[in-house]
């Protein structure tokens, strides 16, 4: 089982979700303790969902493939997907180095040179499958330096920021 917080028109569900081992096509989404079916038929991929059954009733859809938006019947909505269960997501490197935990698209910079950083801070977002991981400050300081810029992908290890 997997815990994530889905945005969806500017409201925030916490959702768990429990893959059926033996179907990878199904799935149940737990939301607000209320269980609920769900069947993605012939999607080996995000970008080849184009319809789903919830429940009992199927929903066209088109997603985009970043995930950064979903539109049905009712509509184009915003969506943003973070995995409750990945806490601080980095490497330790014990020095003030933010190394990146796995590879992936970094999607948002919070933080620029110079600015004072508290432990636990977002610093940034790097999306890796469809999920955006944000990677806190290890440590409190300065940012000596950011070494990537929003939209560029990077290699598991690589040296996203260092604080002094």
């Amino acid at each position: 089982m997997s815990r994530v917080a889905v945005t969806l028109a500017g409201q925030t569900y916490t959702v768990d979700v429990q893959p059926n081992p033996t179907d990878p096509t199904r799935f149940v989404a737990v939301v607000d303790q209320t269980e609920i079916a769900v069947v993605l038929p012939d999607a080996d991929a995000l970008d080849q969902i184009s319809w789903m059954i919830v429940g009992n009733r199927p929903y066209e859809l088109e997603i985009e493939p970043n995930l950064q938006w979903i539109q049905s019947r009712a509509g184009r909505h915003h969506v943003e997907v973070h995995d409750l269960e990945a806490t601080v997501a980095r490497p330790l490197s014990g020095d003030g180095r933010v190394k990146a935990p796995i590879p992936g698209l970094i999607t948002q910079i919070m933080v620029a040179p110079e600015q004072s950083v508290a432990v636990g801070q977002p610093l940034l977002i790097l999306e890796a499958m469809k999920m955006g991981n944000e990677i806190r400050s290890p440590r409190a300081g300065i940012v000596k330096q950011v070494n990537v810029q929003a939209g560029q992908s990077v290699v598991q290890n690589a040296l996203l920021i260092e604080i002094v």
